[in-house]
């Protein structure tokens, strides 16, 4: 249940010759109170012989009770409350109880005695009703209403477990600006799927993903496509921008711009300066990251890269310090923002599902520690500039490797917001790594079904010394494993992980504790793709190179990601708390 408390409006009548009317697409069905301040209201709905004036002068008559220039100039207060699409209906008697008990926690109508506002509830829909109110007391006097949206929501959660409605997360105050009802009616007269804001919200942290300059992130904005304001001190610096459809027009044809700030909390300027300020790296570093680059190229090389970098965080987000795997967090949206905006088609529709459900769970009140998260962010960054990637070949099967690992970086993501107490983050990471397992089926079904194929056509010997090996290293799941689908493909990587010098017992072992297992779908999947990461075999296994020894290895003798902060750099609750 979602009480949305407007800001006030100054016309009474106004706002009940809408609620009263067909509304802007004929949706308004049987409009009719279900409650008022004295439950004797006149209701032009239902009775032939009342008029919206009449309900208009009966709410008005405190305010207009003042002398002229101690009325308030806003006196209008409004409120929707809607139901959960998942809730049964309600009826009018219940409506009017959640009416009643909105009113007084939110201080218009306290009850008990105090003076309260007049007002009002209409229902003209099974999902929802409105609450209107004067904000003027019978005595006089303004209501304390202050934080009314904030009490109103919490009165909500009670309601729902009272009448056995669906519980909706509570907030915490970093959530993104909803659309507004005229954002979105305007939207469907404009035959656009979302909003503006949404789209421009989207776009704006596709640009963010990556970038390292306030120059790189406009440029992007730009290439995007949309119109850029870039508000500037005297001085010449940068203080501030807005951006803007080309096609969104106010009623005078001007663009309708939007800060950044209004976009999301994350997107103001100064915050997204953040995400660069502290990423500079040593020459070395840079070099060495330059070099795992340039070794393959490709769109290909950077699922590679963003599987290796995403491997390592699940560590940090497991362990770390709090401040340090908040910019984790956050630098994980980048990731799937990239991964979005470059993915083939047949992946590009979940991975947006995924970015957009995620970007809730990117922020929360614990503040990033920025600079542990670079590993992250430079995967990013190749991702954008590797351009599309085919999907298919070495592509596709890159591509599901870093899919795969994201799925376990963000369900680590949501066990750390269950435990930080973030309802809404930790159920906006759970959605998004449904969206990935989708995503991930999709673009595994081709690599899969090549090692598949060539499980299928090792030798009986060599298939037999895998499943010994396979006993012997994880022996409380080996049975598991060889009876599921995924087993060939894991014995051909296997095979070819022995080939090239490997000890096939130690990767087994250390890629089944490396992480949990209790979210997957198929075990055999997991390892497969575990072993990719880790040894740097996908370009073995999977045509990269026909060479496993041309492959450059992404962790060093330490087992430490090249590319990712170095483990002993990050600071890990125990650390801090000696």
């Amino acid at each position: 249940m979602i009480p949305s408390v407007n800001d006030s409006g100054s016309r009474t009548i106004g706002l009940l010759a809408y609620l009263y009317g067909p509304g802007k697409r004929e949706e308004h069905t049987d409009p009719h109170l279900v409650a008022s301040f004295d439950g004797m209201s006149p209701d032009p709905g239902r009775d032939p012989h009342a008029t919206l004036k009449d309900l208009q002068q009966l709410l008005d008559q405190p305010v207009m009770a003042l002398a002229k220039h101690a009325r308030p100039r806003k006196h209008v207060w409004h409120t929707s409350v809607r139901a959960d699409p998942r809730d049964r209906t309600l009826s009018d008697e219940e409506w009017a109880g959640i009416a009643r008990r909105i009113v007084a926690a939110t201080g218009i109508d306290p009850g008990e005695g105090e003076p309260g506002c007049r007002w009002a509830a209409v229902r003209h829909a099974d999902d929802h009703i409105h609450i209107v109110a004067t904000l003027v007391t019978e005595d006089g006097h303004r209501p304390d209403d202050h934080r009314s949206g904030t009490r109103a929501q919490a009165e909500a959660r009670l309601i729902e477990k009272e009448l056995g409605l669906h519980q909706v997360a509570p907030g915490d105050g970093t959530a993104a600006r909803r659309p507004t009802s005229a954002e979105r009616h305007k939207a469907e007269r404009q035959g656009r799927e979302r909003t503006a804001r949404e789209e421009l919200r989207e776009t704006v942290r596709r640009a963010v993903a990556g970038a390292t300059s306030d120059a790189e992130f406009f440029d992007r904005l730009s290439a995007a496509g949309l119109l850029v304001d870039i508000r500037t001190a005297p001085s010449g610096d940068r203080l501030g921008y807005k951006v803007a459809l080309p096609d969104d027009r106010n009623k005078d044809g001007k663009p309708v711009f939007y800060p950044g700030a209004r976009l999301a909390p994350d997107l103001s300027l100064p915050r997204v300066r953040e995400r660069w300020s502290t990423s500079a790296e040593p020459a070395a570093a840079a070099e060495d990251l330059d070099a795992a680059r340039t070794g393959a190229g490709g769109p290909a090389a950077a699922c590679h890269t963003t599987a290796t970098a995403v491997w390592q965080a699940i560590a940090v987000v497991e362990e770390g310090d709090d401040a340090v795997v908040a910019a984790h967090v956050a630098a994980t949206g980048e990731i799937l923002d990239a991964l979005a905006a470059t993915s083939a088609a047949h992946t590009r529709r979940d991975l947006r599902a995924a970015a957009t459900a995620y970007e809730r769970a990117s922020r929360s009140h614990v503040r990033a520690a920025r600079g542990h998260d670079r590993a992250l962010r430079e995967a990013a960054r190749d991702l954008v500039h590797s351009g599309p990637a085919l999907g298919r070949g070495t592509d596709g099967a890159a591509t599901a490797m870093a899919i795969d690992m994201l799925f376990f970086l963000i369900t680590a993501t949501a066990h750390w917001h269950q435990r930080q107490g973030h309802a809404q983050q930790a159920e906006a990471a759970a959605q998004a790594a449904a969206h990935l397992r989708l995503a991930y089926r999709t673009a595994a079904a081709e690599p899969l079904a090549l090692l598949h194929e060539r499980g299928l056509r090792l030798s009986p010997a060599t298939l037999r010394r895998q499943t010994g090996l396979l006993r012997e290293a994880l022996p409380a799941l080996a049975e598991q494993i060889l009876t599921e689908p995924g087993w060939p493909a894991l014995a051909a990587t296997l095979a070819r992980a022995e080939t090239a010098g490997q000890d096939v017992r130690m990767l087994l072992t250390d890629a089944a504790q490396r992480r949990e297992l209790g979210t997957a779908e198929s075990i055999s999947q997991v390892l497969t793709w575990r072993l990719h990461v880790s040894e740097g075999l996908p370009g073995s296994t999977l045509h990269v190179h026909d060479d496993a020894s041309a492959i450059r290895r992404p962790f060093d003798a330490r087992g430490i990601s090249r590319s990712a902060p170095r483990q002993d750099d990050v600071p890990s609750k125990q650390t801090r708390q000696r």
